[in-house]
């Protein structure tokens, strides 16, 4: 299996560079349960893409500080690609900025949450499970101010959470989605609160370090992406 890990996180600061990029934290979350796959990874907020989607298994589309509404061209680029994608049914896994940009690039809705910053771990209600999906709670860690508030036609939704009806989408067995961040591990989301209580607010934020004294279900998360590209399929 060959994926291509399509960076779309900005965040270039002292900070961001004292842990692994999320390609190398993607390639460790897969790789982890499947050691003999092979990980490309693309820095496509650099404007660097993969020159053929025929090389490649499947695709995960990372987060990002970015909005999926900013003007970059390579925004505009990494929309066009994952319709191309879709259009050939090629499995396409998204989370947080990649989930909205998969709803926004195949005609859904993204929008700021009504509560604003959402930090630290979510529990979610997987109610509505994929074949790849155990249902039930899901315990997830989440740093966002939007959301998608319409799925893209085709999609049905897999979870919701508070103040996010549409925590995960599917379409087909080909696109899988998470609002969330499966790939953030325990020491990162704890350094990223810190760095970013001030804008929080002080409420927020210790809502958020309180959040973590439970961990997030990141192997179950994981086991569940590599079901997800594991999927039988015709096309």
């Amino acid at each position: 299996m060959h994926i291509a890990i399509l960076v779309t996180n900005t965040d270039t600061s002292a900070f961001a560079a004292r842990f692994p990029d999320d390609g190398a934290k993607f390639s460790a979350l897969l790789g982890d349960r499947r050691p003999k796959w092979q990980f490309s990874v693309f820095a496509v907020y650099k404007g660097i893409f993969p020159e053929s989607l025929d090389d490649f298994d499947g695709i995960v589309v990372t987060g990002s500080p970015a909005s999926v509404h900013d003007k970059d061209i390579w925004i505009n680029a990494l929309l066009e690609l994952l319709r191309q994608a879709v259009t050939r049914k090629l499995p396409v896994f998204g989370a947080c900025f990649g989930h909205q940009a998969l709803a926004m690039a195949l005609g859904g809705m993204v929008e700021k949450n009504p509560t604003g910053w959402v930090f630290g771990r979510v529990e979610t209600e997987v109610g509505n499970p994929a074949p790849w999906q155990a249902g039930g709670k899901l315990g997830v860690y989440a740093a966002h101010t939007e959301q998608v508030t319409r799925p893209p036609a085709g999609a049905i939704v897999l979870s919701d959470a508070p103040d996010c009806p549409i925590a995960s989408f599917a379409i087909g067995d080909h696109v899988f989605t998470t609002q969330y961040h499966p790939e953030m591990t325990h020491d990162f989301i704890v350094a990223l609160i810190e760095k970013v209580a001030d804008g929080l607010g002080q409420k927020a934020a210790a809502r958020a370090r309180a959040s973590l004294k439970r961990p997030a279900d990141t192997a179950r998360m994981a086991t569940e992406i590599v079901q997800f590209f594991e999927m039988p399929r015709n096309s």
